[in-house]
């Protein structure tokens, strides 16, 4: 299957949970409500409110309010169609319906943020038995220091080792 293709089935499988969670609790289907899953759901990775925000004021020309934002994002959240992290000083949000759970390494330093990839991780927690208590998916957050941000401190060792040998 393509990816266009998967993605738009995924949108119309959230859209469905949306339509069902509304009409179920006789909330009104405003538009706001599906612009904003829409544009969740053609984010590539995380995004801050102020990034989705953006996304749909450019790309969408449908500014919304930052409350609308805040209070769909918590809405998608109790639905389970939407992660929130909170990385070192930001809170970023991601689209998780029908993804897959995985680990973050976070950069201590610059605070870049980056997937991995961990099939024994993923295959670790899916054999894990909890009691009394159903899994749905888990996050993981390694933190330390990328290799930018080592090189720098590298090379700032090396000009202090320098100085100070003179």
């Amino acid at each position: 299957m393509k990816t266009a293709e998967k993605k738009d089935g995924v949108l119309q499988a959230v859209e469905r949970i949306l339509d069902n969670y509304l009409e179920m609790n006789n909330h009104r289907k405003t538009p706001e409500r599906y612009a904003i899953l829409n544009a969740v759901y053609h984010i590539e990775g995380h995004f801050t409110l102020d990034e989705l925000g953006q996304k749909l004021s450019d790309e969408y020309r449908f500014p919304v309010s930052r409350a609308t934002l805040y209070n769909t994002l918590n809405l998608f959240m109790e639905l389970r169609l939407v992660i929130r992290h909170r990385f070192q000083g930001a809170t970023k949000y991601e689209a998780c319906y029908a993804g897959e759970s995985h680990c973050h390494q976070i950069c201590t330093m610059c605070g870049k943020v980056t997937e991995v990839k961990a099939p024994e991780i993923s295959e670790a927690i899916e054999q894990l038995h909890l009691r009394r208590f159903r899994k749905d998916g888990f996050s993981l957050y390694i933190y330390g220091i990328c290799s930018t941000c080592q090189a720098v401190i590298t090379r700032k060792n090396r000009y202090k080792n320098k100085i100070t040998k003179k």
